[in-house]
């Protein structure tokens, strides 16, 4: 039974909704059999996946800045969650450089202003905050970062993950520890994360398929940076595992998680797009790409997590192989430019065929 049939009936408030990670989280908690709230400022890019698949008429859809304290106490009063999940955020790093008070004020504020709406209303409610794997202080060693490690960040965007995580923590142990607090709250941490129906600026997998789908090759900027590529369900289904336990495990309070991909998802810019364009139609690989080595901003070049924990309090651990990502990414953006797919139905589809396999082999949370 996927999740133990947790969220099934239950009200479930999404901020963020109208993002990539929100959409994709929107259709799945709708496929689970949840009462969806969303809440979000504005729908961030053109073309969307909450407009391709037509999220707004199947939710309650709501427009709201999560800046907006009193607006957002107002929802969660009327609308009484039993789930949030915290997604709203500015998630571009090179738009951090050209707007870091937006990017601060967003990812900082918009956090605590959450927080503080939980604090003083005080609702019977599991909170699944999201960061991201940039709130570490980046040495870029070898190993991956654990959730005991430092965080910070050298760029707005990473500063801004870095202190989300300190305020939720001060706001933990300041106000939620007492024994009639009646919210429960955890923090999820990943990156790196692909999939159909991601059109954000700037990012590598997005550039590819819009210049694909007019015939053009892309740019590589950093061709050998290494990523721990992962699949936006991946993530996803920790976020989820760990409401479900956490709804029911009062030891996991305050606690932050990292969800990431198998060791063997390590691979270069130029790897990925290699194995992307297979699923084009290219003579050669060459012609998708051409490495140009201009890096406009900085970079991690080195990143990733250590999911230790995640396995040993939630028995979570990534789904998919490399070889599975590239396919679903491929296929998804090839059946909307060149087949102009029905893309809710597609990413129905490809959210029951992650289900099945990770049913197959037996993962924690399909038991």
């Amino acid at each position: 039974m996927i999740f133990n049939d947790t969220f099934r009936g239950k009200k479930v408030l999404i901020t963020g909704h109208t993002g990539f990670k929100g959409s994709w989280l929107t259709i799945w908690l709708a496929k689970l059999g949840a009462d969806i709230v969303g809440y979000s400022n504005e729908i961030p890019t053109t073309p969307s996946l909450f407009e391709t698949a037509g999220l707004a008429t199947r939710i309650d859809h709501r427009i709201g800045d999560v800046r907006d304290l009193p607006l957002l106490m107002r929802t969660v009063e009327e609308t009484k969650p039993d789930f949030i999940f915290h997604l709203a955020a500015q998630p571009i790093v090179s738009l951090s450089y050209s707007d870091p008070i937006g990017t601060l004020s967003t990812n900082v504020m918009g956090t605590a202003n959450v927080l503080e709406a939980l604090r003083l209303l005080n609702p019977t409610c599991t909170v699944i905050v999201i960061t991201s794997d940039k709130c570490y202080e980046n040495v870029e060693w070898v190993w991956g970062y654990k959730e005991t490690d430092a965080v910070g960040g050298r760029d707005i965007y990473s500063g801004s993950k870095g202190a989300a995580e300190v305020v939720f923590h001060a706001y933990h142990h300041s106000f939620f520890k007492h024994a009639d607090c009646r919210v429960r709250l955890a923090t999820g941490r990943a990156g790196n994360v692909i999939g159909g129906g991601d059109w954000a600026k700037d990012r590598i997998v997005v550039d590819c398929m819009r210049n694909w789908s007019e015939g053009m090759a892309v740019e590589l900027r950093s061709p050998s940076a290494t990523r721990p590529w992962q699949h936006v369900l991946e993530p996803l289904s920790g976020y989820l595992a760990l409401a479900e336990r956490l709804s029911k495990d009062p030891s996991l309070h305050g606690e932050s998680f990292n969800f990431g991909p198998r060791a063997e998802q390590n691979h270069t810019v130029l790897q990925l797009m290699t194995d992307l364009s297979k699923h084009w139609d290219f003579a050669t690989p060459e012609d998708a790409y051409r490495v140009t080595d201009n890096i406009p901003f900085h970079e991690a070049g080195l990143l990733k997590l250590n999911c230790d924990k995640a396995l040993f309090h939630l028995q979570w651990q990534a789904t998919l192989n490399y070889n599975e990502v590239v396919r679903l990414v491929g296929q998804w953006y090839f059946d909307h430019y060149r087949k102009h797919a029905d893309m809710y139905a597609l990413t129905l589809a490809q959210i029951q065929e992650y289900e099945t396999l990770a049913t197959d082999r037996e993962v924690a949370w399909t038991n």
